[in-house]
């Protein structure tokens, strides 16, 4: 998810436009689409509505994917304040 933040809008929008080329085309697996959902997640932070496919809830436990990414913001604090401790 960190990776995600990171990028400007115009990258995040153009890997998720990429990503969804690749989904339409059956070349990425079910499992991409947990990492579409951080990218969806990042962008609506930002004030940015993407769209999912057609199949996410079908295939996408939002719970999960909702513990998933309160998961990483977890992990990227614990990450932020032991840089900082080290400093």
């Amino acid at each position: 998810m960190d990776f995600y933040e990171k990028l400007p809008n115009d990258f995040l929008v153009a890997f998720y436009d990429e990503m969804m080329k690749n989904i339409e085309k059956g070349l990425l697996t079910k499992k991409m689409y947990y990492e579409l959902g951080l990218i969806i997640s990042v962008a609506s932070q930002r004030g940015i509505t993407l769209g999912q496919p057609y199949d996410f809830e079908q295939i996408v436990d939002q719970k999960e994917l909702d513990n998933f990414i309160e998961n990483t913001y977890k992990c990227n604090d614990i990450i932020d304040d032991s840089l900082h401790l080290s400093n």
